[in-house]
């Protein structure tokens, strides 16, 4: 039965190599849907209210719910503005929906950004503009991972949980 894991936070919270980590402990048949992948890489759209990204990504999940065990959907993907793509999951998925809000620090999402290989793409300036406080989803029932946890915490919960829900 297919599952989807969303991980949503602020920039430079671990969201993507959370993500990279768990479709490899997951293995074959597991799908990654990166929003910044769709967004900045494959469209070249910006993000906003009504970003052309949001219908691809709505395929894409639709695509996985008929191809893929799990599927893994990450990025910043603010609530409102993706709140039609978290009805979709919702929809889809039912109850095999797993959703992750990184609660971080301003400062610590700064310092993780800090180890990235695009860490010169963008800086404080942006990262702060960017930023929104608990940008809870009303649609989704997140777990909240906070900056007490390390990378490899993080993934094992995830995966354990997922695996025996």
């Amino acid at each position: 039965m297919q599952k989807l894991i969303i991980l949503r936070g602020n920039s430079g919270s671990g969201k993507t190599t959370i993500a990279k980590e768990l479709q490899k402990k997951f293995g074959r048949n597991t799908m990654l849907i990166s929003q910044d992948m769709i967004r900045r890489d494959m469209l070249k759209v910006k993000d906003g209210e009504n970003t052309l990204a949001v219908p691809l990504m709505k395929e894409l999940l639709i695509y996985g719910n008929k191809h893929s065990e799990i599927v893994i959907l990450e990025g910043i993907m603010y609530a409102d503005w993706y709140k039609s793509l978290f009805e979709l999951a919702v929809l889809l998925y039912d109850t095999r929906v797993y959703a992750y809000y990184f609660d971080l620090p301003f400062e610590e999402t700064l310092k993780r950004h800090q180890t990235k290989p695009n860490c010169n793409d963008f800086g404080e300036e942006e990262m702060r503009r960017w930023w929104r406080e608990k940008d809870f989803s009303a649609i989704l029932n997140e777990v909240s991972i906070t900056s007490d946890k390390d990378k490899e915490i993080i993934v094992s919960e995830i995966y354990d949980f997922v695996i025996n829900a």
